[in-house]
């Protein structure tokens, strides 16, 4: 394995120092090169820790939330996953590192493409991806192991609860869309209901129901 440039290092470095602390999921980090997902205007800082803005108005996440939402999912490599929110396909590719299988869905189909390429170009076979309201889930390939929301909804989505293995988890932003007043939750399905723990203030865009017309 080659040896890491020092701008991932320093990346790297102060994921640890602000609580990224899970070795799978740094690995992951090394081993994805975020700059294949970053728009060209922004490349130079593709490896600062801050999120960026991609096409359709959508944003790649700041790598402190990537890895946070990733250690927080407990992802074992044997595992189902599906992800809500496609976007650049950084987090799902951070994701395939780490599970068996990952069911990917995006709304906006340029972007979907883009992400498919990247995967193909990164040699990631265990990401399968469709275009489709991410609300709804995945029905046919559910149930899952873990869930992870990659946009802001204001409530817990029933589908996608519905769509968790018992004692699986789920992570996602909750609050108002408008991006004031977010926090990541970590949802586990239990055999009373749903157990939920608020983790850390966030800004995602939100979790739109139906297709954009493109």
């Amino acid at each position: 394995m080659k040896k890491a440039e020092p701008r991932v290092i320093r990346l790297l470095m102060e994921l640890r120092r602000m609580g990224v602390t899970d070795t799978r999921v740094l690995s992951a980090i090394e081993r994805i090169p975020r700059d294949l997902f970053v728009a060209e205007p922004f490349l130079d800082q593709a490896y600062e820790n801050t999120a960026l803005p991609i096409a359709c108005a959508q944003t790649i996440s700041q790598p402190l939330v990537v890895g946070l939402m990733s250690q927080a999912l407990e992802v074992g490599e044997r595992m189902k996953v599906l992800e809500v929110g496609t976007g650049s396909g950084y987090q799902a590719a951070i994701l395939a590192k780490l599970c068996r299988r990952l069911y990917s869905v995006e709304r906006h189909k340029p972007l979907l493409a883009e992400a498919e390429a990247r995967f193909k170009h990164l040699r990631l076979h265990n990401i399968t991806c469709r275009a489709g309201d991410g609300s709804r889930g995945w029905p046919e390939q559910a149930p899952f192991d873990r869930i992870m929301v990659t946009a802001a909804a204001p409530d817990i989505p029933p589908a996608l609860v519905d769509q968790l293995k018992p004692d699986g988890i789920m992570v996602l932003p909750l609050g108002d869309v408008g991006g004031i007043d977010q926090e990541l939750v970590r949802i586990t399905r239990t055999d009373r209901g749903i157990d939920i723990q608020p983790f850390l203030p966030v800004r995602f865009v939100p979790l739109v129901e139906g297709m954009p017309e493109e």
